[in-house]
């Protein structure tokens, strides 16, 4: 069985409409992506809480996957779409996906002994920490900087028996990283349910013990001994207050999701409860750590 590619040349303030109209037609999938992509003109866009969302780029490719012998001249009129608009098609065999996909997620290398495998591939380095943790919906799968950054940092300073809080766990890469490099307890805590479900699941493939819960069931009243919380700058910032509250006197805490261009302005912030400093660059995020005040 085949399908049938269409991609739709249209400017940002149209998008978004046409992915729906395309949709509503009956295509299979719709995608938006930069027509510029790869060029100088390339628009790089982020998003984050306290922040506008992300629109369309200038220029867009409406990308919709169609059934092999659709009518492509009706679709586009039952779409509300020009019938002249630049496009182009392209057939999509059949493939095996899973296993397509799987070829695209090799072990990450984090460190001489630490690794992030997937479930499907073995382990590179008997002798060193593997993390099993496969691509999924929450975010931490260590090919993104930031979670690199925590996972060195983690590596770097835990000696075993810490107490230790995962602000914003996602998969709960790092709260499982912390506890085979020795931390217990361990706690995670995320906003969004469906991430908390991921780690309880990565953890248990892991065989690990670590707590992961939304942020109400999280103990009031305790503290930990480090704290790391890879999420984005708004976020971090408003944070502040609820996060140096949970470090013991003395404790560490890691931060990461920060643009190197952010760094001056979260440890200023943090400055007021810890002694900041910036441990690591990497791809132009950083990695921000304290020492909580007594």
């Amino acid at each position: 069985m085949a399908w049938l590619s269409m991609r739709l040349a249209v400017d940002g303030e149209r998008a978004e409409a046409w992915a729906d109209a395309l949709m509503d037609a009956g295509a299979l999938s719709v995608s938006i992506e930069d027509r510029d992509l790869g060029s100088a003109a390339e628009e790089p866009q982020f998003g984050e809480p306290g922040m506008a969302d992300p629109r369309a780029w200038k220029r867009n490719w409406v990308v919709a996957l169609l059934a092999e012998d659709s009518d492509i001249a009706s679709l586009l009129a039952q779409a509300g779409i020009p019938a002249d608009t630049g496009r182009e098609l392209e057939t999509v065999e059949e493939q095996d996906w899973v296993r397509l996909t799987q070829s695209q997620f090799d072990p990450i290398p984090i460190s001489e002994r630490l690794w992030i495998v997937p479930s499907w591939h073995e382990a590179p380095d008997a002798g060193a920490i593997s993390i099993v943790l496969d691509p999924g919906l929450a975010f931490g799968t260590g090919s993104h900087p930031t979670t690199r950054l925590c996972l060195r940092w983690l590596e770097a300073h835990l000696r075993g028996g810490e107490s230790l809080l995962d602000y914003g766990c996602g998969s709960g890469i790092l709260a499982i990283a912390a506890v085979k490099l020795g931390a217990d307890p361990v706690v995670g805590v995320d906003i969004d349910l469906q991430a908390v479900e991921a780690a309880r699941d990565n953890a248990q493939r892991n065989r690990v013990e670590a707590a992961f819960c939304l942020p109400e069931g999280l103990d009031a009243a305790a503290q930990y001994t480090v704290l790391v919380a890879n999420i984005l700058t708004n976020p971090l910032k408003a944070l502040a207050p609820l996060l140096a509250g949970k470090v013991r006197p003395n404790g560490r805490i890691a931060l990461s999701g920060i643009l190197e261009s952010q760094a001056d302005e979260v440890m200023a912030i943090y400055a007021i409860h810890f002694e900041m400093r910036l441990w690591a660059v990497d791809e132009g995020w950083v990695c921000l750590e304290g020492v909580r005040r007594c």
